[in-house]
């Protein structure tokens, strides 16, 4: 890679300056550039035919509208074929579904006279706490319905809100759907890597204490995350290499769920060792901490979560997602040709089952010896059991 790869532009900027032209040829260095090297690379390289899109979550980034204006435009252009979010995202994004209002408004009011007046606020976002309360009976209602009352994994859980979103929105009259809504209509699933983290989660738990038979089960969404990735090394296009890509925006638990994908097919399944073919993260965490957030794209080739060799596919952006999750969006829809949906989540058994497949049959093949930590581990089981007699009495100890 030349290190002298983009003459920097000195021209004074015209006042009808288009927002293509701006990133092309204004956004010179420092996180600027590296922002302008994202959108190249997601409109040349990503957005393309073969390359199955993860996207990750955090942040508070539906209550502020970003899930209607910048991330279901991408679902729609076909952009974003699976997303993992965190709960709280999900549940704000509700707000919006049902009709239910949100004011911008300044980080500097007196937050005790806004819980006298009920309200509720996120940094400079206001709402009135009825729009909590609103929230809550519409998801609690909702809950008890028949599809709900069975254990799933959250991409089922989800798909079934946005089928009810979906219908709400309609009654209503609602013009621009909400992320779960359009995730549904466009068969995108949305996993969620800490399903109690939230009101919903919270509303899933009170439901429990009045017998509800809704269960999720996390490590359904751990095998089908997983077999989605290694369904990604399958294009279905003729001649053209299946790829994987991690879109990441913010970190925390959603950005681990997203990359721990390839150590579960590797480390735990041994299938394949390959790591994600691009990785892309907007964040503000700086990587000497120690923190997952803040961790670059080299450390996690260590643990196998991106390709060695597709290192020069990985940009990190030091930014507020805020501020560069719309321009991006807006840059990709403009520069790269609509894909058709992949519909991942009605392929979910599918791909489930190849992976299943393939795993047990590489553990009958493997056979590897025990290890001595494994001895450990069954030592200590065989201690856990009551000692008998041979005739199989238990032996009073007392």
């Amino acid at each position: 890679m030349s290190l002298l790869s983009h003459k920097i532009a000195s021209a004074p900027m015209p006042a009808d300056i288009n927002l293509v032209d701006l990133i092309d040829n204004y956004f010179t260095a420092y996180n600027s550039a590296r922002l302008r090297e994202i959108c190249h690379l997601l409109s040349r390289e990503v957005m393309q035919a073969g390359v199955t899109v993860g996207l990750s979550l955090s942040g508070a980034l539906t209550p502020a509208g970003f899930g209607v204006s910048a991330l279901s435009p991408l679902i729609r252009h076909g952009f974003v074929d699976w997303i993992i979010s965190t709960g709280a995202n999900l549940y704000h994004d509700l707000h919006y579904g049902l009709g239910l209002d949100l004011y911008a408004s300044n980080p500097f009011v007196d937050d005790a006279k806004l819980r006298q007046e009920g309200r509720i606020r996120i940094y400079d976002i206001v709402f009135g706490y009825d729009v909590l309360l609103e929230t809550d009976a519409f998801i609690r209602e909702l809950l008890k319905a028949e599809p709900f009352q069975k254990q799933m994994g959250t991409a089922e859980f989800h798909y079934l809100l946005g089928k009810y979103i979906h219908a709400v929105e309609q009654q209503l009259g609602v013009q621009h759907p909400c992320l779960l809504s359009t995730a549904y209509e466009c068969g995108v699933p949305i996993y969620t890597s800490s399903p109690g983290d939230s009101s919903i989660g919270m509303n899933v738990a009170a439901l429990a204490l009045e017998g509800s038979k809704l269960l999720i089960d996390p490590s359904m969404d751990v095998n089908e995350t997983a077999a989605i990735v290694y369904a990604a090394r399958e294009s279905g296009i003729p001649e053209v290499e299946g790829k994987s890509a991690a879109l990441i925006l913010g970190g925390g638990s959603p950005k681990n769920f997203l990359l721990q994908t390839q150590p579960q097919l590797h480390e735990v399944l041994g299938l394949e060792e390959r790591g994600h073919d691009y990785f892309v993260q907007i964040t503000d965490a700086r990587p000497d901490t120690g923190g997952l957030s803040g961790a670059t794209p080299s450390e996690a080739v260590s643990w196998g979560k991106v390709d060695p060799e597709e290192l020069p596919n990985t940009i990190v952006c030091y930014t507020d997602s805020t501020i560069a999750l719309p321009i991006l969006t807006a840059y990709v829809i403009n520069q790269a040709p609509a894909r058709p949906l992949k519909r991942l989540y009605d392929r979910r058994e599918a791909m489930l089952e190849t992976m299943r497949a393939d795993y047990l049959a590489a553990k009958h093949q493997q056979a590897l010896p025990p290890s001595p930590i494994a001895e450990v581990a069954k030592s200590a089981q065989m201690a856990t059991r009551p000692q008998t007699y041979p005739c199989g009495t238990p032996i009073r100890t007392r």
